[in-house]
């Protein structure tokens, strides 16, 4: 499934479901429910969304998969980032949200967790089975052998060939994107060096599904068995604007499946779904875990 890189707020239709918490509640205490996540839930670990009230009004346009296979440039510009930036997610932690939907998960609330965040904060919460429909960026692969290896390797290795170019560069201060680079000086992006694989000599790149690439098909297979596997479908802090989440929605409310959303924001699927909350999701779902009885 191949995303184009919509970055932009989504519009607002003025459609609204008719539902709203009690709704969600009412969905939850049922049982059997798929939750899918996006950035929205980590925005309280202090990582931006895109499309929300700490993302929309950014300039960053995410790298396309086009874009960073075809020139030498494009991936020195994102390791450059990349390398600081990821400092800053690999020091975020879980918030209310993430341990609010491991709870739900815990007690049989919850049956499949689906995440389009590539931060992996649900598997920290304890989530260990959450699918990361579009990788992890604590992994690398190489184009050339597949070979995939820890993104600790490689930030070490970055580190050594770039040394004295890093000393004294922190993340601190630096606006960090959703996909987990920081906009850095110039200066420094030009003076990057870039490691290859390890094994073969080729090209790294990290684990996860860039703008305009294929989600692996294994994968799209595995979340479509849990919708279809669930009694409904939960949506979390996402605003649905690609269609590698948005089909989802649309393939549980084709099978008349119950379908909730808890967002800040309009989303593209508010007009297939039963109830819609606009609340902070940390908020919203630490109140759905106390109406439950979760403690």
């Amino acid at each position: 499934m191949r995303m184009r890189p919509i970055v932009g707020p989504v519009p607002d239709t003025g459609i609204r479901p008719a539902g709203g918490m009690d709704e969600i509640a009412g969905q939850l205490a049922a049982g059997g429910v798929a939750v899918l996540t996006g950035a929205g839930i980590s925005t309280e670990s202090g990582i931006p969304d895109y499309r929300g009230a700490s993302g929309r009004h950014r300039r960053h346009s995410p790298m396309t998969y086009q874009d960073f296979v075809a020139d030498e440039e494009n991936r020195r510009r994102y390791w450059a980032r990349g390398y600081v930036g990821r400092r800053a997610v690999a020091g975020a932690r879980p918030n209310a949200g993430h341990h609010a939907v491991q709870a739900l998960r815990a007690r049989g609330y919850v049956d499949a967790v689906i995440t389009q965040n590539v931060d992996g904060l649900h598997q920290a919460a304890g989530t260990t089975d959450a699918v990361a429909l579009h990788g992890s960026l604590d992994r690398v692969v190489c184009l050339g052998c597949g070979t995939i290896s820890p993104r600790d390797e490689l930030d070490a290795r970055l580190l050594a060939a770039n040394a004295e170019l890093l000393a004294a560069q922190d993340a601190a201060g630096l606006r960090v994107n959703p996909d987990g680079d920081v906009e850095l000086p110039e200066g420094i992006v030009r003076a990057f060096r870039v490691v290859p694989c390890g094994r073969c000599g080729g090209v790294l790149k990290p684990y996860v599904v860039f703008f305009g690439e294929n989600v692996p098909a294994p994968r799209t297979r595995r979340c479509f068995e849990l919708i279809d596997a669930a009694g409904s479908l939960l949506v979390l802090g996402s605003s649905l604007a690609v269609l590698s989440g948005l089909r989802f929605v649309r393939r549980a409310a084709k099978d008349g499946k119950p379908v909730s959303i808890i967002n800040l924001g309009p989303t593209r699927g508010d007009d297939l779904a039963h109830a819609h909350a606009a609340l902070p999701l940390g908020q919203a779902l630490t109140e759905l875990t106390e109406r439950l009885g979760i403690a």
